[in-house]
């Protein structure tokens, strides 16, 4: 029987005005908040484990695109602004009691020498069969390592 690699891979998508890879370098760690959609919800609550390895993508601007890794530093916990009635993400289905919303932590490791642009990573027939293609809507995506140390590479090339 293969044995199944305990470290995971993702491509997890923040809006750099939310966060950006330079807030989180000087932050060091931060939660990932907001997640409003079930299925990254669920990655994040379900399969996420401390030392995961993230691909931080940079969405909604021009270019988007993959700028640097971060690392999971915790295991999901309830995600404190669907209670917040202030906040942009409150929830008025969600209660203490029974939270619907998750976050994780997340710590940095390293920022990208360069951005990499969507039609940079659409060109590489590793990365074909990325769930960012099929699912372009989700902030939150698993990669295989192939997929993620290919972007890797191409982040760390001049």
């Amino acid at each position: 029987m293969e044995k199944k690699e305990s470290t995971q891979y993702w491509l997890m998508k923040s809006e750099p005005e939310e966060v950006s890879i330079d807030d989180l370098k000087r932050l060091g760690r931060h939660h990932w908040d907001g997640v409003r959609g079930y299925q990254a919800r669920n990655f994040m609550r379900d399969d996420m484990r401390v030392g995961d390895m993230i691909i931080f993508y940079h969405s909604s601007v021009t270019p988007a695109g993959p700028v640097g890794i971060a690392k999971v530093a915790c295991l999901a916990y309830p995600d404190f602004t669907q209670w917040d009635t202030q906040h942009k993400y409150f929830d008025p289905k969600a209660s203490e009691e029974k939270p619907i919303w998750y976050m994780v932590d997340v710590s940095f490791v390293k920022k990208f020498t360069r951005l990499i642009t969507r039609d940079e990573l659409a060109k590489v027939a590793a990365l074909k069969k990325m769930m960012l293609w099929t699912h372009n809507r989700l902030s939150i995506i698993p990669l295989t390592k192939k997929a993620y140390d290919t972007i890797v590479r191409m982040g760390e090339k001049s």
